[in-house]
């Protein structure tokens, strides 16, 4: 199964539908050697026909070598509608280095593309919102090939602009935008969200907006998307440190020691108050741990999906 680190040694090339393609398959392959080989991960082109329906559409060299009928299928016919919604802004560039990849984004992005190329394997649509300080793209939900391209483009695109200084400083809109995703998403979907939840309104604020996709018959599925060690058990080394606020550039001085006991409880406590609204409104919440790879969040879309099918 491909990795992070697989994914740091061939960045160069930039490849986001083959690294997604490589993912998939991995985790596959991983999957039939589970207690959840049962899953359906299997591409059709083609559903049996129904008898009383058009001829015009069966495919004919098929039947010749199965003696049954099977009818094309086409981008209209679709399983499942999904949206995958991507919160850009500064918070998820965290941790910041030399590469983008080992950062909440970057796992994010490649986890989005990871579940492009899934769900597109299931015949499922798919459409991609990314969101800062409001909602700069929103497209449609399609099937088609050429849609796919241009999801891993921007997806490409997004990844390199992380790299720029005007990346920084870029604020959370959270529940804003997910308003604006509910009331824009016309067909009911399964709405898969990924964000750190660094968001500097109420969070009874974000939940009335993950509410609102329900209330519009959407399915939810969230990806808590968490880098542990520094932003849960604050395991800087106990030295004098600045620390950057990436979304404000405010920048304070402590001495981790002092704070780490009280910074744990605080970020707990609001971690459980995520987790337990969210079981409260019905919706799926799943951490996102980023150095455990993608096979989590996978597996979890794979689950809520055989759920709804």
């Amino acid at each position: 199964m491909i990795t992070l680190t697989d994914i740091q040694q061939h960045h160069e090339f930039d490849n986001f539908e083959l690294l997604a393609q490589q993912i998939v398959e991995g985790f596959i392959t991983g999957l039939h050697r589970s207690p959840f080989h049962g899953f359906s991960v299997e591409f059709a082109e083609h559903r049996l026909y129904n008898s009383g329906e058009s001829t015009k559409h069966i495919d004919w060299k098929l039947f010749a070598k199965t003696d049954k009928l099977f009818v094309k299928r086409y981008e209209e016919e679709t399983n499942l509608r999904c949206r995958i919604v991507i919160d850009t802004s500064s918070s998820m560039l965290f941790p910041f280095g030399n590469s983008s990849i080992y950062n909440k984004l970057g796992f994010s992005l490649y986890s989005a593309a990871a579940l492009i190329y899934l769900l597109r394997r299931q015949r499922d649509a798919v459409g991609l919102s990314l969101f800062n300080n409001g909602v700069y793209v929103h497209t449609d939900a399609k099937l088609s090939a050429t849609h796919a391209h241009m999801l891993y483009k921007q997806l490409y695109t997004t990844l390199q602009e992380s790299y720029s200084s005007e990346s920084f400083k870029q604020n959370t809109s959270l529940a804003q935008s997910l308003h604006q995703i509910a009331e824009t998403t016309h067909t009911r979907s399964l709405i898969i969200i990924f964000s750190d939840f660094f968001e500097n309104t109420n969070y009874e604020d974000v939940f009335a907006a993950l509410q609102h996709c329900k209330y519009n018959k959407h399915e939810v599925l969230v990806f808590h998307v968490t880098e542990p060690n520094h932003e849960e058990q604050f395991a800087f080394e106990n030295r004098p440190l600045k620390i950057t606020d990436m979304e404000t550039g405010e920048i304070i001085k402590i001495q981790p020691e002092t704070v780490r006991n009280t910074f744990k409880a605080n970020v707990e406590s609001i971690v459980q108050s995520i987790a337990h609204m969210c079981t409260q409104y019905h919706i799926d919440y799943i951490k996102a741990d980023i150095n455990h790879g993608f096979s989590h969040v996978l597996l979890n879309y794979l689950i809520k999906r055989n759920k709804l099918m």
